[in-house]
């Protein structure tokens, strides 16, 4: 005979709407680009590293690749709202394929730069933003409102799996056989979700209608967007928050592979498991998060995630060796992952569905546009001392989080588009 407790813990996951076929194979056609992603993003850098040693270099890569956010996040917003967004995701995957073609060619005839690498960083940046908006467009259409958190967390959790766990340990090992294999398999892994997304039903494939219209909304103007994300009070403070404690992330993580490198001393080869114990703690973070949602409410843990953050940074500029440094790395992993569900459940919520993708545009412009500066000023900063990033950045999130800990507690109270 069941508990109390146990019968209602049966009720609540009986109440829990499902996620349906059709998120299962956005989910799937997710993870298959993250793999490919995945190895992309551990092999350039390491491939970087062949090239020159320079940390503002290095970090000139993962600054790059959020350039696109800055001048093309808009753009793709508006792309998102106004076209066949299965078709969207599908060109998007279509052109990084491509791109990662064009590098192995390029390493495999000797005609490699570290140019080549940044040029083709940034085309890699612009097919995320044209396929991340679509992705994140899509799931509120798929899936029922209150069942926005837990998908968000299956989103995260096969994009953390599938690159911490699986990409990541393999380009490593894959690189020390030889420079060019991560970048032929990436290539071939982009392959899946073209066909996958094109195999999304109707619902994933326009934007929402305005109930009180007949006209497709998906044709307002950008400054509709800009507007609404300027009136809405709330929603505009917490995308400041989050840009400054993003860059205050990108900051910190510039000089992470030759953090590892030169001061873990870690050999390249393993460098994909130290990325998978930190990929661990950021599993962790996207699986618990809906649960600590459900109990606790999105405010208390946005605010729980901010303060756990900046504690595990300092926990990372003083490890003493290696496996202290994953374990402090792994813990600001989970902390950001256990962010970054409500976060997107959050914004679903409160944004209409016929303008999601341009806010959306407009939040990313606006956080990861910040972020290539921020990269940058922290490899520059690296060349004096690669922990000292770190510890800049955990005072930075500290603060951050102690002003705005009033609003993001009011996160609990979104439940559907308002204005605030």
């Amino acid at each position: 005979m069941s508990t109390p407790a146990g019968a209602s813990e049966k009720t609540a996951r009986a109440a829990r709407p499902p996620l349906g076929r059709d998120f299962g194979k956005l989910w799937t056609a997710a993870a298959f680009s993250n793999l490919a992603d995945g190895l992309g993003r551990t092999a350039v850098p390491l491939i970087a590293t062949t090239l020159t040693r320079d940390p503002l270099a290095i970090a000139a890569i993962g600054a790059i690749a959020f350039l696109p956010w800055l001048i093309f996040g808009l753009p793709a917003g508006m792309i998102v709202d106004r076209f066949d967004r299965r078709w969207v995701m599908a060109i998007a995957n279509t052109i990084r394929g491509g791109t990662a073609l064009a590098l192995a060619i390029m390493t495999v005839t000797g005609h490699l730069t570290i140019w080549s690498l940044l040029v083709a960083t940034l085309i890699f940046g612009v097919g995320e933003t044209l396929f991340d908006n679509a992705t994140n467009a899509v799931v509120p259409g798929l899936v029922e409102n209150r069942a926005l958190d837990r998908a968000n967390g299956f989103m995260q959790a096969a994009q953390i799996t599938i690159d911490s766990f699986i990409a990541t340990p393999i380009a490593g090992v894959l690189f020390a056989v030889s420079m060019v294999l991560p970048l032929w398999v990436g290539a071939g892994g982009y392959i899946v979700p073209i066909v996958l997304a094109l195999l999304l039903p109707l619902a994933a494939a326009r934007p929402f209608r305005d109930p009180a219209s007949t006209v497709a909304v998906s044709r307002t103007p950008a400054r509709d967007a800009i507007g609404y994300l300027w009136r809405h009070h709330y929603l505009r403070t917490m995308v400041i928050f989050t840009s400054v404690v993003g860059c205050a992330f990108s900051f910190a993580q510039a000089p992470t592979i030759l953090y590892f490198l030169d001061v873990m001393h870690v050999q390249p080869v393993a460098i994909g498991f130290v990325t998978a114990g930190i990929g661990l703690g950021a599993l962790a973070g996207s699986l618990v998060a809906p649960r600590l949602v459900e109990r606790f409410g999105r405010g208390a843990v946005m605010l729980f995630a901010n303060i756990a953050a900046g504690v595990f940074l300092v926990g990372v500029g003083l490890a003493p060796e290696v496996i202290t440094a994953v374990i402090a790395y792994a813990g600001m992993a989970f902390a950001i992952s256990t962010w970054n569900v409500p976060w997107g459940a959050l914004r679903q919520t409160i944004v209409p569905g016929h303008l999601f993708g341009r806010v959306l545009g407009i939040i990313r412009s606006f956080t990861w546009g910040l972020f290539p500066f921020a990269t940058l000023l922290g490899g520059l900063v690296a060349r004096y001392d690669l922990r000292l990033p770190y510890l800049i950045a955990a005072v930075v999130t500290l603060i951050a989080t102690a002003i705005a800990a009033r609003f993001i507690l009011r996160a609990s109270q979104y439940t559907g588009p308002l204005e605030d």
